[in-house]
């Protein structure tokens, strides 16, 4: 076996203290400038890799991040991820990726693996937007922490959001605009509220669901939904609401086929993200359902395959690298000492037009 170059080898070569060398290669005190050079050539010529746990020990941390997504093969996580790392590779941070499945018990489990890493921060798409014990343990714990896409009630920490409820407004809006009165709509709607579904429904049209922070995404969708048809003074038909309970496009698609196979069936159908639009189309496939001539779309996300598949899809564009981007920034300057009061960022989502819509007669 080769012998790995240590401090004091370092150190002998470059003529300096064990300690100075230590100082130099774990990125911690003052060191002159040309003293950390001498340190840095010696360390290039003897091939030395610092060794992370020693530093770890000496200065308190890691350099490492963690981030626990929701489903990191959804192409939603996949953008948010590139963004996180950008960011973090650039200050020279590692990043450990560990996946939910939407669990919380795998997200508890997940959350407990990135300590025993001893990650210096996380960033976490919490499951549970009422309770997280475990991160309100965190947060109690003093660990660096940014919550993403959604929150959690009561907990004061960064975060970084959509405006869901405009965002679904708008898209609902265009498939108004275009002279459509039944408008389905196909979405998870996890975390069942008071009163259930058409609880929701009743309060939504009526302006009295004042908390909608905690809201999962889809909900706040529903809520955008809501509230387009109430600015436009169109009655609801509850029965073109379907709530599928999972995020699982093979769900949303059997939904959608209930939906779109009634006698009675919608003009056109808003998916509530990348999952449920898969769903969605795969339904109106196999009903040989011609979009936008005999059923107009929109969708939220904006993934590859909506621009490629004729005739386009129109859809809420998320900027999910901007998310990624922000919340690591934020998680950085925590783990720098930020104390500045918990910052919520509410991002925007872009209206991207293609050939969905069909407009309907007056």
């Amino acid at each position: 076996m080769v012998k790995k170059a240590t401090i004091a080898d370092v150190a002998r070569l470059a003529g300096v203290s064990t300690a100075t060398a230590g100082r130099v290669l774990g990125s911690y005190g003052y060191t002159k400038a040309e003293t950390r050079d001498k340190v840095m050539q010696a360390a290039r010529k003897l091939g030395y890799r610092t060794n992370a746990l020693a530093r770890s020990l000496i200065t308190g941390r890691t350099r490492t991040i963690g981030v626990v997504a929701g489903d990191i093969q959804n192409p939603f996580y996949a953008s948010i991820l590139r963004g996180i790392a950008d960011v973090v590779e650039r200050h020279e941070f590692g990043l450990l990726i560990v996946n939910s499945d939407e669990s919380l018990e795998k997200e508890i489990r997940a959350v407990n693996v990135l300590m025993e890493k001893q990650v210096d921060g996380l960033i976490v798409s919490p499951c549970d937007t009422r309770n997280a014990r475990h991160l309100r343990d965190l947060q109690a714990f003093g660990l660096p922490l940014v919550l993403l896409d959604r929150a959690v009630a009561g907990l004061e920490v960064d975060r970084v959001t959509i405006d869901n409820i405009a965002a679904a407004g708008r898209a609902v809006a265009a498939l108004l605009a275009a002279g459509h009165k039944r408008i389905g709509l196909v979405g998870e709607l996890l975390e069942e509220p008071e009163g259930g579904l058409a609880g929701f429904i009743r309060r939504g049209l009526a302006g009295e669901v004042l908390s909608t922070d905690t809201l999962y995404p889809s909900w706040q969708r529903l809520l955008g939904y809501l509230q387009a048809h109430r600015q436009a003074g169109l009655p609801v038909d509850e029965t073109l609401i379907r709530r599928v309970g999972a995020y699982s496009a093979e769900k949303a698609q059997r939904v959608a086929e209930a939906l779109i196979h009634n006698a009675d069936r919608p003009t056109a159908v808003f998916a509530t993200d990348g999952t449920m639009s898969e769903g969605v189309i795969a339904a109106i496939s196999s009903a040989r359902l011609s979009v936008p001539d005999q059923l107009s779309l929109v969708c939220f996300d904006d993934l590859e395959w909506m621009s490629f598949l004729p005739p386009g899809i129109s859809t809420m564009a998320q900027p999910r690298l901007a998310m990624g981007e922000i919340a690591a920034t934020m998680l950085l300057e925590r783990i720098e000492g930020s104390q500045v009061p918990a910052r919520a960022q509410v991002l925007s989502a872009e209206f991207v037009e293609r050939g969905s819509i069909t407009r309907r007669p007056t």
